[in-house]
């Protein structure tokens, strides 16, 4: 039999093996667990360094793991140092109790091992504490980036960068620090029980020592005082309540709620001072009193008082109470929008166009954007799909130069459709089929004789027409894209497609761009293979030594890998610059702390990052992404914005140092969703006056959307989690890209239009008051004008001018008819175009075959101008109908006029209206030349239609006016056939 000491050692051996083992194991288990995870940390640095953006990166991971680390190591400390105290603390001799037994296992498990057990319940709690800190590596990066904006709040004194950078920082902290305190306290309390410092049984005032008593309170002391930081923090706060009609600090919380919190922050003090002379008392009277006081305070003047304020002073009469505050929410949101320096201009409105108008206006009659994008993504998959491996996703609009003349242009990228390759092996999906091919691109009111688009880009491979030089493309493929999933191996053993055209012609080519990260080495081949949980990249021949693999392919992806802090845009769009395809993607700086401001309606925006709580945002930054090489460069367009700033000191590396080239700026658009938020705002923010503002009277709202209907309007439906319907109303006129020569402006101008009728809970106003146009082009880019209308009589909007089309009877027997015999009639979204001071509507219809393979054809065309509505089979054709003595070819910019229709407009020495110009006077018509009978009685009868049309819409002026004129015409031929009869007589 072996001695004990033997026995002893073999089992100290035995529990030391099991010990090693399981640790072992749990080091084997987490290994395999976290491999991935650390396989892609590594291949996303690899990723960002192909694109020389690896100081971005680790700028990103160190401000996440410095501060996580600093917080982390900061709650250690102090943990440790605490329970440090609670040890130094217990009590000598331990009175006998039911506890004595938890207390006496406690400390025989210590032993030897107090430190080591103090500092691992320190860490483990430390980082439960303070890892998470990390996610607040933004506002640490603005805390120690500030920027001033230059703009004082009314309230405080202090510049609006001060809200910006630094208060949501020093709002965490302070949440923080309180939350770590009464973390530690809890901590410590129950130490001080392990430690016999506390009991739960025992004679009264004996429970807890005098030591453990002093300790608590000071960590109460600590926990009281960090509620006054948090109280002084709150008043600045209160410029971005929503208490009161407006945002911001209103009556209540001026006159209340922050002299509330100013004694609160003196009762806090107050109760930090009782806790620290509690150290040397050393009982429970002074916590207990301290800890009510502030209860007591907190719920009279921290609730109650403010709300009774609210009630019975502010509500009576809120509009006088209100009123500085409104006028301060008024400045600030202006300034916050972007909506500060907006340029108001009349617009003097006449009801009639006239062949001069048309004619001093011609490009913008020529750039009529006919073809409606929403439409058109069926017409051109179809005509120039080529293969069921193309798609275009998203129709976009631009402007090019074609047969010298600046023109809109639709065009879309003709992509990878990776759902619907014609074989789906991994070879296939990875390697042969890698990118899309090209553009298709067509002017935007430009057809063929079947009424589809007269493409000046088009085909496989593509072609540029004659005269559409800015249009022609050198390296056609699209390796990045919209919607572009997984990966792609390039440098492989085999070559890739290049493009198959409609003849089954199959072009190869290998990948000669910059994009992609070499996966030679097989410790890269492993760690990619991990990433996407492929084998195959391990495994496959067709990897080699010079293969690389392109992933975050996605244009939105991979903006927003490289820049999660920003806010990007949903639509991206490509733009052909010197024969390159360019992706360009609106990005946006944004924060929800800018004092006084009033946040945006979330439902302004149907979707994307602006559909948020945020109460400041500007378009500062432009990506450019090349579609080939994959290369991406941030560009700043706003260096005033504070906040782009703030990102250039953070990432210096991501943007670039210099302004965008014009020959990419001339292809930026004023983003749509920043423009609806802005148009949004603007309907109420136009007005100046506090009490003006309070009674909305003049406010207005985004003109009602006719949709793809005839004769109504669409409806929107707000829905609770439940399903419930909250509210509906009628869909909003959504953003437009016109190029036009506004009101009194020499040249055109690529802008964004979007009008606006009368505010009205039910949107029952719905007559046109005025538009909103901002600037595309580079010299102009992002001015805004706001035409307000000046008309005696009430002009239509696009809803009131959609019903008036169903009245039409031509119209409505036409619609009828086609919409027959399987053909469906699919109306373009309704255009409203300024044409000098006169408003022209164009809305194109499109007939389809019913069935799965519709191709929409431009058909037919309404026109409107005043009470006119006309429809023919051509733009302008209808033109012609609507303006009498118009004679238009849009294609050589022939504009002629009729010799008989008389027009006030042409005679410089005459003052006359337009109105009286065709008030239908015999003399006057006898100044205009020669004209026979039977175009006289035409003119009578399209006379008489507008006299009726004017009718219907109510303007009885209008409707005399046309009355007249038609009178005119009829005296005027009764004269001529007199006048025949007698010369008839002569002759015989």
């Amino acid at each position: 039999m072996r001695p004990p000491e033997q026995m002893k050692s073999r089992r100290r051996r035995t529990n030391r093996g099991r010990i090693l083992l399981g640790v072992g194991g749990l080091a084997v288990f987490l290994f395999f667990t976290s491999i991935r995870g650390l396989a892609g940390f590594w291949t996303d640095y690899l990723w960002f360094d192909s694109l020389t953006m690896s100081s971005v990166w680790t700028s990103m991971l160190w401000a996440k793991i410095g501060l996580g680390l600093l917080f982390t190591a900061v709650f250690f400390v102090a943990l440790w140092a605490n329970l440090f105290l609670a040890d130094r603390l217990a009590p000598k001799i331990r009175p006998p109790g039911p506890e004595d037994e938890l207390a006496r296992r406690w400390q025989q498990f210590m032993g030897r091992r107090v430190i080591l057990v103090r500092s691992v319940i320190s860490l483990l709690f430390a980082l439960m504490v303070g890892a998470g800190v990390s996610s607040q590596w933004q506002s640490w990066l603005f805390f120690t980036n500030r920027v001033d904006f230059g703009i004082i709040d009314q309230q405080f004194g202090r510049d609006v960068g001060f809200y910006v950078f630094q208060l949501p920082f020093l709002t965490f902290v302070v949440s923080w620090a309180f939350a770590a305190i009464l973390v530690i306290f809890v901590v410590t309390t129950i130490q001080h029980f392990l430690n016999g410092g506390i009991r739960v049984q025992g004679q009264a005032g004996s429970r807890v020592t005098p030591q453990v008593k002093a300790h608590l309170s000071l960590l109460l002391g600590l926990l009281a005082l960090a509620k006054g930081v948090g109280y002084y923090l709150d008043r600045f706060e209160l410029t971005l309540s929503s208490r009161g009609f407006v945002d911001g600090a209103t009556y209540t919380d001026v006159k209340a709620q922050m002299p509330a919190l100013q004694l609160l922050m003196i009762v806090s003090v107050f109760c930090f001072g009782l806790l620290v002379f509690n150290i040397w008392r050393r009982g429970f009277t002074y916590p207990i009193i301290a800890v009510g006081l502030w209860a007591l305070v907190a719920t009279l003047a921290g609730t109650i008082y403010p709300a009774l304020v609210q009630r019975f002073q502010v509500e009576p009469s809120e509009s006088t109470k209100e009123a500085i505050y409104i006028e301060r929410n008024i400045e600030m949101t202006r300034i916050a929008m972007g909506l500060d320096q907006v340029m108001l201009q009349d617009f003097n409105y006449k009801p009639t166009l006239t062949p001069k108008d048309i004619d001093e206006n011609l490009a913008t009659v020529r750039n009529v954007r006919l073809l409606d994008p929403a439409v058109m993504r069926d017409t051109f998959q179809q005509t120039q799909g080529i293969k069921s491996f193309y798609d275009f996703r998203d129709i976009d609009v631009d402007r090019y130069e074609i047969d010298g003349r600046t023109t809109q242009v639709v065009l879309a990228a003709r992509e990878l459709k990776q759902t619907d390759l014609p074989n789906t092996s991994w070879e296939s999906e990875h390697i042969a089929f890698t990118h899309g091919y090209g553009i298709a691109a067509a002017p935007a009111n430009a057809i063929d004789a079947n009424g589809r688009p007269a493409y000046a880009l088009a085909d496989i491979p593509v072609t540029a027409n004659d005269g559409a030089a800015a249009l022609e493309i050198d390296s056609p493929g699209l390796y990045v894209g919209e919607g572009l999933k997984g990966y792609a191996l390039v440098g492989a053993a085999r070559d890739e497609m290049d493009f198959q055209d409609d003849d089954d012609r199959t072009e190869v080519t290998r990948y000669d761009g910059a994009d992609g990260v070499g996966i030679g080495s097989l410790a890269r081949k492993l760690a990619y293979a991990l990433r996407f949980a492929e084998p195959n990249l391990v495994v496959s021949g067709e990897v080699g030594p010079e293969t690389r693999i392109l992933y975050k392919r996605d244009v939105v992806d991979r903006a927003k890998t490289l820049a999660p802090f920003l806010k990007f845009d949903q639509d991206p769009y490509p733009a052909v610059v010197e024969g390159r395809v360019m992706w360009i993607l609106d990005a946006y700086t944004s924060t929800d702390m800018f004092p006084y401001a009033q946040r945006v309606n979330p439902r302004a925006v149907r979707s994307g990052d602006l559909r948020s709580s945020l109460n400041y945002v500007r378009n500062s930054v432009k990506v450019v992404i090349d579609a080939y090489d994959g290369a991406p460069t941030f560009y700043i367009v706003d260096d005033d914005d504070p906040l782009a700033q703030s990102y250039r000191q953070q990432f210096p590396q991501l943007f670039s140092d210099t302004p965008p080239p014009l020959e990419i700026a001339k292809h930026f658009r004023y983003p749509e969703d920043l423009f609806r938020i802005q148009t949004d705002m603007w309907g109420r923010y136009r007005i100046n006056d506090p009490a003006e503002f309070y009674d909305a009277a003049g406010a207005w709202s985004i003109a009602q959307d006719p949709g793809n209907s005839i004769g109504l309007t669409a409806v929107e439906s707000v829905i609770d989690a439940a399903g419930n319907v909250i509210s509906s109303s009628e869909v909003r006129v959504a953003p437009q890209y016109l190029l036009m020569r506004l009101p009194g402006a020499e040249d055109e101008s690529f802008v964004i239009f979007r009008p606006f009728v009368p505010f009205s809970d039910d949107d029952s106003r719905k007559n046109l008051k005025g538009f909103m146009v901002v600037h595309n082009d580079p010299e102009r880019y992002g001015e805004i004008e706001v035409y307000e209308i000046r008309s005696s009589t009430p002009v239509d909007g696009p809803a009131l001018f959609n019903s008036n089309i169903q009245t039409e009877e031509e119209i409505s027997e036409r619609l009828t008819l086609l919409n027959q015999n399987g053909s469906t009639v699919v109306p373009g979204n309704l255009l409203l175009i300024p044409v000098g001071n006169s408003l022209l509507y164009v809305r194109p219809l499109f007939i389809e075959a019913t069935g799965t393979t519709a191709v929409p054809e431009l058909q037919l065309v309404i026109v409107g101008v005043g009470p006119e509505v006309v429809i023919a089979d051509s733009f302008e054709s209808a033109l012609a109908k609507a303006i009498p003595g118009l004679n238009i070819d849009l294609k050589s910019g022939l504009v002629e006029q009729d010799p008989s229709v008389a027009s006030g407009d042409q005679d410089d020495d005459s003052d006359r209206s337009d109105a009286d110009s065709e008030s239908g006077d015999p003399e006057a018509d006898d100044e205009s030349g020669d004209v026979s009978i039977e175009e006289l009685l035409a003119l009578s009868r399209a006379a008489f239609e507008r006299a009726d049309a004017a009718l219907r819409t109510g303007d009885l002026a209008g409707y005399q006016q046309w009355v007249d004129t038609a009178a005119g015409y009829i005296a005027k031929a009764q004269k001529l056939l007199t006048q025949s009869s007698l010369d008839d007589s002569d002759a015989a």
